[in-house]
């Protein structure tokens, strides 16, 4: 290689690896991906899951083997090789769902009625692992709530927050322990408020706040929180064919909660006032009979033997 040639691969190569310094410069100098904060819930989920609690629950519960209509066909029954009697059974359960700490000094658990029905045996399980047993102090089947108790060292009380001041659209953060999986979290917004009417069957008292934060069996009894971190209700419910999370959850509302609550703290039981009517929706039909303008109120369409309306002097001719 000639003189002339030497020179030119030099100026190339020194050309080449200035330009590498270049470039590796110009990386340097964009800012580093994880340098502005992201957007979490990470803070206020760590504050607050220690108040959610696993419940594990034993007992025995009677079956009535003639409430099957096959079981009352005597060659059903003997084919089968079913009881000749209709005796109840006694079946022993497990079952598990969630739990929310309130007042960590008494060690108040809060759950719903369904989660300790017919429960003889309550293991408490926290964050930490650490496990004991709780006793109820009284349910409601109502509100589908339930009170119970385990006092322990270093309890961690979530804060009650105001569920009449939530809205449509509001962020919530459901925690707790769905088929068994502990502590779980979800997320999604408040769908509607003031739901009625989802287990009509059961006959209780319903004004659920609907969310699509995912709820699925397990998560009964879990708390479902707003962003500040407080609790805003007790999930209790779901509605799907599958038995699974499709969106459509229900928690009832933490001020109805706390109305339970005291009471059955002080009384073991829920009091109400009885008003002594059976009452109807006025429906456009209804309206048209009676000749009524508006579709709205109550239709009283009888009145008990009880105290309240029959003493006020409803339904008197």
């Amino acid at each position: 290689m000639n003189l002339r040639l030497k020179f030119a691969a030099a100026a190339l190569a020194a050309t080449a690896i200035g330009a590498t310094a270049i470039t590796w410069q110009a990386f340097a100098a964009v800012p580093a991906a994880d340098a502005s904060p992201m957007p979490t819930l990470a803070p206020m989920v760590k504050r607050v899951s220690p108040s959610v609690v696993n419940i594990a629950t034993r007992g025995t519960i009677k079956e009535q083997p003639g409430r099957n209509p096959l079981l009352d066909d005597p060659f059903f029954r003997r084919f089968f090789d079913a009881p000749q009697d209709s005796k109840p059974r006694e079946r022993q359960f497990q079952s598990a769902g969630s739990g929310v700490i309130v007042d960590a000094k008494n060690g108040y658990i809060i759950t719903n009625h369904h989660v300790v029905e017919n429960a003889s045996e309550i293991t408490i399980t926290l964050l930490d692992n650490r496990t004991f047993s709780a006793k109820v102090i009284g349910s409601d089947e109502g509100a589908d709530v339930a009170v119970l108790q385990a006092k322990q060292p270093n309890l961690t009380a979530m804060p009650l927050g105001d569920s009449a001041k939530l809205e449509v659209g509001d962020y919530v953060v459901a925690i707790g322990n769905p088929f068994g999986l502990q502590h779980t979290v979800t997320a999604g917004i408040v769908s509607a408020l003031g739901r009625s009417d989802i287990n009509p069957e059961a006959g209780g008292y319903e004004d659920f706040i609907q969310t699509d934060a995912s709820i699925n069996p397990g998560n009964s009894g879990g708390a479902l929180v707003n962003l500040r971190g407080e609790l805003v209700g007790i999930n209790s419910a779901i509605l799907s064919r599958t038995g699974g999370n499709i969106g459509i959850g229900f928690a009832i509302p933490v001020n109805m909660v706390k109305n339970s609550m005291d009471q059955l703290i002080k009384y073991g039981q829920v009091k109400r006032g009885v008003l002594g009517v059976q009452l109807y929706s006025v429906t456009p039909d209804i309206a048209k009979e009676f000749g009524l303008t508006e579709t709205t109120g109550a239709l009283v369409a009888g009145v008990a033997g009880l105290p309240g309306a029959a003493a006020a002097g409803v339904g008197d001719p």
